[in-house]
């Protein structure tokens, strides 16, 4: 078995390829991280003899995957859950914007609670009426894979270009629909009849768990504000970010509430209120980098992990079992997006078909899943048998939701929203120039207090740096080597007799100077001719 820190550093690499591959081929930084733990996985399993190098990957491997087992024991996906998803969530939610959260929040929290109850309802009994899978396998199956993964959605959604406000739909829903999934979830996974379900009790347990995630995400999110109100160094408000994170998990999972749900009231809680009351710019700035860079090493360890843990031969002898699987999953999404967006249309939430096609394409399922059949216990009702099908079918529909369906709903997204970058980014451009003279021109009349102006001026900041961050150009590799070699030629000229020479080279004095040089010469040899 690898040590450790080879472990970690093999991880590390294996996460710069893939983000190289992907720069270079245009591929989703996702799928290339399935795919090549996949190909590793895969070139493992099936060595026979091997050399050196091949054993050293297979040892690697092996503790890749040693560590995953470790991380996934324990109910509720354990450590894994705990400690990538968060970071995930309260990126994304600390992006939302509070008037885009309150146009979308009553269909996004629907989706997240009564979408997931039908489609488990609907997953469930296709595989158990239509396919005729075991009642206690279609339904555990449907529970676990019916919660948009929010490590999946986030990827997607933070490429995309869609509206904001669907943006904010897909997000939403994908931080808040883990909670109903896990206690359905926990409910089948302890009962041994799927009728003897106690409906009312299951009821009282969501609305403990998802209702005592919030109040939990608020308090922590206020004290925390309270705190960095007191502290005016950056890493240490840094610091207290991490806390409020980890912290809220951690304080909500004691006490059997949401721990994902009280990560995603403390994300929106900061971006909407603290980031812009009580967090100076270069704190503000520290704090956003520090959890983009989080998220993106927890979005990457989510989805090597899922190519780490797939078994592309058993994928292959069970292609039927999974197509059937995903496609009722399909239906299952189908049956809880279009119904739901349908009627908040008519109510007045204005969710066009294409909304309601995209909210279709992006039910992706991914690292919640996966976590989740982990955690399944061998029982009297469950064999081992049953838990490989669930499995299969987990690792499966995960791949085919990575690989074709996000494909697709990149693809629909580039037909159904046509918009220019350029031209969305000299708007937006445009958009927060004129927010700031309009600002400097309600506070210079007096309509404004300082207060206010401060914090709409901030806002508008915060939009200029997005749009910035968005035009910028990447130097290619042949660039930066003609960037350096420029480099050192102008280092070189620094010293004295080079750098003289080089102005003279510019200006064309090389042969002046030598001629005033010679006529020295002959001036002082014929001073030496007279004095003698």
């Amino acid at each position: 078995m690898a040590s450790t820190e080879i472990i970690v550093a093999s991880f590390l690499a294996i996460m710069l390829i893939a983000s190289l591959i992907s720069h270079k081929l245009k591929l989703p930084y996702t799928l290339v991280l399935v795919i090549v733990g996949i190909f590793l996985t895969t070139f493992s399993i099936s060595l026979v003899s091997a050399g050196p190098l091949q054993s050293e990957i297979q040892s690697i491997v092996l503790g890749i995957r040693g560590i995953y087992d470790q991380m996934v024991s324990g109910p509720s996906g354990g450590l894994f859950v705990g400690l990538i998803v968060p970071p995930l969530i309260f990126e994304a939610m600390m992006h939302v914007s509070s008037k885009d959260l309150k146009d979308v929040f009553r269909p996004a929290f629907f989706l997240a609670t009564v979408g997931v109850v039908i489609a488990t309802l609907t997953g469930g009994l296709v595989l158990w009426k239509l396919v005729g899978l075991p009642y206690y396998v279609s339904f555990l199956f449907a529970a676990l894979i019916s919660p948009t993964d929010a490590a999946t959605v986030v990827a997607i959604f933070k490429r995309a270009k869609v509206p904001s406000k669907l943006s904010t739909l897909m997000d939403t829903e994908a931080a808040l629909n883990d909670a109903t999934a896990i206690v359905i979830f926990t409910v089948i996974l302890t009962t041994t009849k799927v009728v003897g379900v106690s409906f009312i009790g299951s009821a009282e347990s969501f609305a403990i768990t998802f209702g005592g995630g919030i109040l939990v995400g608020l308090g922590v999110a206020f004290f925390a504000e309270l705190v960095g109100s007191l502290i005016q160094d950056r890493l240490s408000e840094t610091l207290l970010t991490i806390f409020a994170v980890y912290g809220s998990y951690a304080f909500a999972a004691s006490f059997g509430f949401s721990g994902l749900v009280a990560v995603a009231i403390v994300g929106i809680y900061f971006g909407n209120l603290t980031i812009k009351r009580s967090v100076g710019p270069s704190t503000r700035e520290a704090v956003q980098v520090f959890w983009e860079v989080a998220a993106f090493l927890g979005n990457s360890v989510a989805f090597l992990f899922i190519g780490f843990r797939t078994d592309f031969f058993k994928l292959v002898s069970s292609v039927g079992l999974i197509l059937v699987a995903y496609t009722a999953v399909a239906l299952a999404r189908m049956a809880s997006v279009y119904p739901t967006l349908a009627i908040f249309n008519r109510i007045g939430d204005k969710i066009p078909m294409s909304w309601r096609n995209v909210a279709m394409l992006g039910g992706m399922r991914g690292a919640i899943s996966v976590a989740l059949v982990a955690s399944i216990p061998v029982s009297a009702t469950v064999s081992s048998g049953n838990i490989d099908t669930i499995t299969t079918m987990v690792l499966g529909v995960a791949f085919l939701s990575i690989s074709i369906q996000a494909a697709a709903l990149s693809s629909y997204i580039k037909r159904s929203f046509p918009s220019s970058q350029t031209e969305e980014l000299n708007t937006r451009l445009s958009k927060a120039v004129a927010n700031i003279e309009s600002l400097e021109k309600l506070r210079d009349e007096g309509k404004l207090t300082t207060e206010v102006f401060a914090s709409e001026l901030e806002r508008q900041k915060d939009e200029l740096r997005e749009v910035l961050n968005e035009i910028h150009s990447n130097l290619g590799t042949k660039d930066i080597l003609k960037s350096r070699a420029s480099e050192i030629y102008n280092s070189v000229l620094t010293l004295p007799m080079s750098r003289a020479m080089h102005v003279l080279k510019i200006h064309n004095l090389e042969k002046p100077i030598e001629g005033l040089v010679d006529k020295t010469k002959e001036e002082g040899d014929e001073s030496a001719e007279a004095a003698t």
